[in-house]
């Protein structure tokens, strides 16, 4: 089955690359894998507070986890998986995908602000010729009649 990679962290567009990946498996029967990434950085205290602070971290990732699946499961018939690991986001998804065969689609929302897309968005976009599967960026402002519309 084809599986659909979708980011799981605090910003607004990801929300939307999850409605985007919960929608196209369920159009398309294939499955959601979502991946969050605890950055390394922020656990360099104190070996005890570190390990309280990434036990807490692993908690808040799974209580979204547990909204988003929700929603997927009651409302797209799609059951997915949550995958959390340690490091660089983009060394980290790059790793997920060449482990997963069966990732045919990497889904990241992009931002809004100013700033631009996104760090995330930004680094894999230049990675985007030499991915193993592709790379869909879903607009941050986008609706969600939009997003049904084109899934």
């Amino acid at each position: 089955m084809r599986k659909f990679l979708v980011v799981l962290d605090d910003t607004r567009e990801c929300l939307n690359a999850m409605r985007f990946a919960a929608m196209r498996a369920s159009h398309t029967g294939g499955g959601v894998l979502i991946l969050s990434v605890i950055p390394p950085e922020e656990y360099q205290h104190w070996i005890g507070v570190g390990e309280i602070m990434r036990e807490e971290a692993r908690e808040r990732i799974e209580a979204h986890f547990e909204v988003f699946a929700k929603w997927m499961r009651d409302r797209q018939g799609v059951d997915p998986e949550l995958l959390v690991r340690e490091g660089d986001p983009c060394a980290e998804i790059l790793d997920v995908i060449s482990e997963h065969p069966e990732i045919g689609v990497l889904v990241l929302g992009a931002g809004t602000g100013k700033s631009g897309p996104g760090p995330l968005v930004t680094q894999m976009t230049k990675q985007a010729g030499s991915l193993p599967c592709p790379l869909t960026v879903v607009p941050g402002e986008m609706s969600k009649e939009k997003l049904e519309q084109i899934t």
